[in-house]
């Protein structure tokens, strides 16, 4: 008689494999290293770049002024009392240019000393204000290329006076970002041909008068 086979001494399956018609599910998908380095690399360029446009926007601090401002009427600002004293009576003034720009503030004065009917004594003043460039390092070489000239002490930082020769004077100030200049001549001219001459007035010592009134518009000039 044929039975079933008997289990006993035979292989046993531990795990039978089962059939079934639902596959199994895939192994998750590895993300690709370039796609991460491109991600990063975009988003720092934009850091980079968003940097970059915020340092283009700061605006850098400018020199320190010491309190210097433009002016617009420096005839009305320059009083030159002391040198009133030694050119006789203050007569016409006259503005000469004016320049106001961000990198730069310019403005000049003619004035005349003497009676009106006859030709007197000219002080034209300049006074500069640079706003963006250190004029230091400038300012001696070109004092030095106007004359034999003597350098001044206690007043701005720099200060040279050149006497012309006994014939007027000039007189150029420094003061950090200030620079002002005095020159003083004679005002000579012709009617009819004839020359017409200015009396004359001993400049010895002129500078002195000159420093003070310069020192008086530095503080002027700072109100």
């Amino acid at each position: 008689m044929i039975s079933e086979p008997e289990l006993v001494g035979g292989v046993a399956f531990e795990n039978p494999e089962v059939l079934t018609e639902t596959p199994p599910p895939r192994p998750p998908r590895a993300r690709r290293p370039w796609l991460w380095a491109l991600g990063g690399a975009v988003v720092a360029s934009a850091v980079w770049g968003g940097g970059l446009y915020a340092y283009g926007q700061r605006t850098e601090p400018g020199p320190d002024l010491r309190g210097y401002e433009p002016v617009a009427d420096l005839c009305k600002v320059a009083k030159l009392k002391a040198l009133g004293t030694v050119l006789g009576e203050r007569g016409q003034d006259g503005d000469g240019f004016v320049v106001d720009e961000p990198s730069m503030s310019e403005s000049s004065c003619m004035i005349t000393y003497g009676p009106e009917d006859t030709p007197g004594q000219g002080v034209d003043v300049t006074y500069t204000l640079h706003k963006t460039i250190d004029p230091g390092a400038e300012f001696a070489v070109r004092a030095r290329q106007f004359g034999v000239i003597q350098e001044l002490d206690g007043i701005g930082e720099q200060a040279f006076f050149d006497d012309h020769g006994g014939e007027g004077g000039t007189l150029r100030i420094l003061d950090g970002q200030a620079e002002i200049t005095f020159n003083i001549y004679r005002q000579d001219y012709e009617v009819d041909g004839e020359l017409v001459e200015t009396e004359r007035i001993d400049f010895t010592g002129i500078d002195v008068p000159m420093t003070q009134d310069a020192l008086a518009l530095m503080a002027a000039l700072k109100k």
